[in-house]
């Protein structure tokens, strides 16, 4: 199974505002552009993925995504997290009606594309299912086979969301790649602990000096 990732992607002036205290808002806008960047590489390397679609409606990150390979997508609906995800899906969908997808958080900097592989491949086997984060409270990953709808439910508590709209929790070790999203400057420093793709590296490398 081939997937579609939608990936949803704030102005970056208004990104990662959790990363205020760490980072500070001269860095935190570049962090955030790195993060999608690495994450947008990752996923376009990955054998189960055909295609990366953002929405945004940064210009900044639209022309750096896109460059990467990226389908960038405006942000019509301007409502938020989940509507962007919805909006995403129904440009896929409007193509391509049986298209599996599977909405991927913009802030994976460590994403590796055989973890995300695995994911993909575990959630093929039911018509909805999600990867919740590292901190057991959220979601990184909500996936819709083909004939099924997204709902994403994303924001706080997203998994028990998720968990109680039917989507199937997928119980995976060995993953964590996918499931280290970065909203605070702990978040960040587990990431650089597991690895991070070169464009984060490069953007938190002053920031690892003030830590």
């Amino acid at each position: 199974m081939q997937w579609t990732l939608v990936i949803p992607l704030k102005p970056l002036a208004r990104a990662k505002s959790r990363l205020a205290p760490a980072a500070g808002d001269a860095l935190r806008p570049g962090l955030a552009l790195a993060f999608a960047q690495d994450t947008v590489v990752a996923a376009t390397a990955c054998a189960a993925v055909r295609d990366v679609v953002v929405v945004t409606d940064d210009a900044l990150a639209a022309r750096e995504l896109a460059a990467l390979g990226a389908l960038v997508v405006p942000d019509t609906p301007q409502a938020g997290l989940n509507a962007a995800l919805a909006h995403g899906e129904a440009v896929v969908r409007a193509t391509r009606p049986r298209a599996p997808l599977a909405a991927l958080n913009a802030d994976l900097p460590s994403l590796r594309a055989a973890e995300l592989a695995r994911v993909l491949s575990s959630a093929a086997a039911f018509p909805r299912a999600f990867l919740p984060d590292a901190a057991g409270i959220g979601t990184t990953l909500l996936s819709a086979a083909p004939g099924a709808e997204l709902l994403p439910a994303f924001g706080v508590a997203s998994r028990a969301r998720h968990r109680s709209s039917g989507a199937v929790e997928l119980p995976l070790a060995g993953v964590d790649s996918v499931r280290q999203d970065v909203d605070t400057g702990d978040d960040l420093r587990t990431a650089l602990g597991l690895g991070v793709g070169p464009r984060t590296a490069k953007a938190a490398a002053g920031l690892l000096l003030v830590d």
